[in-house]
């Protein structure tokens, strides 16, 4: 959903009202690079979480599950290059301490903490680097590291992830800021990443769960990079009210305004994840139209970009709009195969290459020019209803299989 008078930036999370970040090397990541992030409300937050659908959840996952239901939320602690997943009792513990410690150190209690971790499976936590990590990211909290914070959860992520979107509200302006960590394993029902979303606004805990909620299914559970469902996924959100806002207690238009600005922020970092997926080099954007369900639309475009011998095809940069139709054919969306209309587009111009299902004889050096740029569309019109919905995904390179044929090592 789109919204008037969102004003959008990369600026991510730094300056807004009453938050603190930071992002320090404790030694977990073999290239010294940073891999602790912390963040901290002043002011006591309400929080909102979406979690991992796989069944083999990281610690994190499971003490946040709890953790989440907390009326207050005061801070976020997150590592990368570790998952702490599959790591069994000790790892279990190894969370709990990360929470402890962190809520001891900012005198918080410890069910106001949430913990994130990102990384290798299977390996259990290097603790004392982890506790001296957490004791320096404390002592180095400060409104304008939210970038170093945003460094500190990248794992084969290129570049940070970050964005500010600002709204007006009945009763003045808001900030919705994000940082997001994902490249690969990455696939709708939510992915191998993280991202945590911040606002100064005052919204009840229950309003800001309904809106994560819908702005996940939106974006976040609309992308992917190579079919693959982590453990460790999760969106969390904080809202702590220091806007000055009057606070949202109903599903009125600043409820409404509030979630458009949610949903854009996370659009921009859902589309940043599959950008950077491993290996990418082509954005693709599939947008079903004139569905018979919002349903069919969302399952029809999610086959498209996860499809492997789509993605192949569009890395090669030939138009071979069967393997669309083929996706679309076997994803359980409902549709008539004789009534699909598809169009490819990029900067250089649109190409219809089926209509009514046929296939139509198109100029091939158009399709390639088309095809030659980075962002792509994949426009199909079903024809048979009035609903939409747009999936990201990216290329299959020779990149994303030397990058996970060592990862571990």
């Amino acid at each position: 959903m789109k919204a008037e008078g969102l004003k959008v930036s990369n600026e991510g999370v730094n300056g807004i009202k009453g938050y603190k970040f930071a992002g320090v090397s404790c030694g977990i990541k073999k290239s010294g690079r940073e891999d602790l992030a912390l963040i901290y409300s002043e002011v006591p937050a309400a929080a909102a979480g979406v979690f991992t659908t796989n069944k083999s959840k990281a610690a994190p996952v499971l003490v946040d599950l709890e953790n989440i239901k907390s009326a207050v939320t005061r801070a976020v602690v997150i590592n990368s290059g570790n998952a702490n997943a599959c790591t069994g009792k000790k790892g279990m513990e190894n969370a709990r301490e990360m929470v402890e410690l962190t809520a001891g150190l900012l005198k918080a209690d410890k069910s106001e903490v949430l913990v994130s971790s990102t990384g290798i499976i299977g390996v259990q936590l290097p603790m004392e680097k982890v506790r001296a990590g957490i004791e320096k990211a404390v002592a180095g909290l400060a409104p304008d590291g939210g970038d170093a914070a945003a460094r500190g959860i990248m794992t084969t992520d290129t570049r940070e992830k970050k964005v500010t979107v600002k709204v007006d509200l009945s009763t003045g302006e808001v900030t919705v800021g994000a940082i997001a960590k994902g490249s690969g394993m990455i696939h709708p029902n939510m992915a191998t990443m993280l991202c945590f979303m911040l606002t100064d606004a005052a919204v009840e805990k229950h309003l800001l769960q309904e809106i994560l909620k819908e702005t996940v299914d939106d974006t976040f559970n609309m992308i992917s990079v190579d079919g693959d469902t982590s453990t460790n996924d999760m969106v969390i959100a904080l809202a702590n009210g220091t806007a000055g806002n009057e606070k949202i207690t109903e599903k009125d238009g600043d409820y409404d305004k509030l979630s458009a600005a949610f949903k854009a922020a996370a659009e921009a970092m859902a589309v940043e994840i599959v950008r950077d997926g491993e290996g990418a080099t082509k954005l693709l954007k599939a947008c079903v139209i004139n569905a018979p369900t919002k349903q069919d639309a969302r399952t029809g475009a999610k086959a498209i970009v996860s499809s492997s011998l789509v993605k192949a095809a569009f890395f090669g940069e030939d138009a071979n709009w069967g393997r669309v139709l083929c996706a679309l054919g076997y994803s359980g969306a409902d549709f008539d195969p004789g009534s699909v209309d598809m169009y490819f587009s990029s900067q250089k111009g649109a190409i219809k290459l089926v209509e009514k299902g046929e296939g139509l004889v198109f100029d091939e050096a158009k399709a390639a020019e088309i095809l030659g740029e980075t962002d792509i569309e994949i426009l199909v019109d079903l024809n048979c209803g009035k609903f939409s919905a747009t999936a990201w995904g990216c290329d299959l390179s020779y990149d994303y299989v030397k990058i996970n044929g060592s990862y571990r090592t």
